[in-house]
């Protein structure tokens, strides 16, 4: 979820289903198709002539796990919690050989994507399930199913993530953490200049014992979190940097820049 302006409160309670404003609503410009729920926020968008392209900096920069973990093969996926306008998903299907799992809350989300969005027809390799992702990260079935999982849950108002609290992040740790000699990696679509930033850096802190960074604020106001989880890491600043021009050269993400405003947090990891 991409803004404008900046939002004022948190979203909708637990409990809450879908209603009117979940509705998505559409507009168009300059080639690129962009979904809404009946407000300005940008709530996904797809470049008409080039599908697979990820079109928001933010949703790029979701794909920053890349600079720790090689795309999963076998039956551990690549998870999103949130669907939007399917843009990461797309991505992943193209670009790698990884099974793709995502959770979205809302049905009318995920026909939207596959009537406007040219989402991929689930198979063998795609699998959309309809769920609250709070709790589908505490469900033990789910447990270590992914090595890499995208968290991007925001609902009309676009007030801060819709689940953030301690107990959904370390269902997200649990979602990725298989085994105890792998790595797993949790992105985190955050807003950056919003009382919800410091609250959800808190809670991601103590979910994954402190091994979070941050990427810098970019202009529309999103801040992606990175959270690893599994066996320390020992990574210096130029294995980093070695792994992003491999990351930028394969994928056509701007992961040198990534790792640059990264080096300074490595020994948190």
């Amino acid at each position: 979820m991409s803004r404008g302006r900046r939002p004022a409160e948190r979203g909708r309670p637990v409990a809450a289903g879908p209603s009117e404003f979940d509705d998505p609503t559409f507009s168009e410009e300059q080639g690129v198709r962009y979904l809404h729920f009946g407000s300005p926020w940008i709530q996904g968008a797809m470049k008409v002539r080039s599908p697979f392209s990820l079109v928001l900096e933010y949703t790029r920069q979701m794909m920053a796990w890349l600079l720790f973990l090689d795309p999963p093969e076998g039956q551990e996926a690549i998870g999103t919690l949130g669907l939007g306008a399917g843009s990461l998903v797309r991505f992943c299907l193209k670009h790698t050989d990884s099974l793709v799992h995502a959770v979205e809350w809302n049905p009318r989300v995920t026909a939207a994507c596959r009537a406007y969005f040219r989402l991929p027809a689930e198979s063998d390799r795609f699998i959309v399930t309809h769920a609250d992702a709070g709790e589908w990260v505490q469900d033990i079935a789910h447990r270590g199913s992914c090595r890499a999982l995208m968290v991007d849950l925001y609902d009309h108002q676009a007030r801060g993530p819709v689940r953030d609290s301690v107990a959904f992040y370390r269902g997200c740790r649990q979602v990725v953490s298989a085994h105890a000699h792998q790595a797993g990696v949790v992105t985190v679509n955050l807003f950056g200049a919003h009382e919800s930033f410091e609250l959800n850096r808190r809670h991601l802190d103590e979910a994954f014992d402190g091994r979070v960074l941050v990427l810098p604020e970019i202009e529309e106001g999103n801040r992606v979190a990175i959270a690893l989880a599994g066996p320390p890491l020992r990574i210096d600043a130029r294995t980093l940097l070695a792994r992003a021009d491999e990351v930028e050269q394969r994928y056509g993400l701007p992961a040198r820049r990534w790792a640059r405003s990264l080096v300074p947090g490595l020994g948190r990891l």
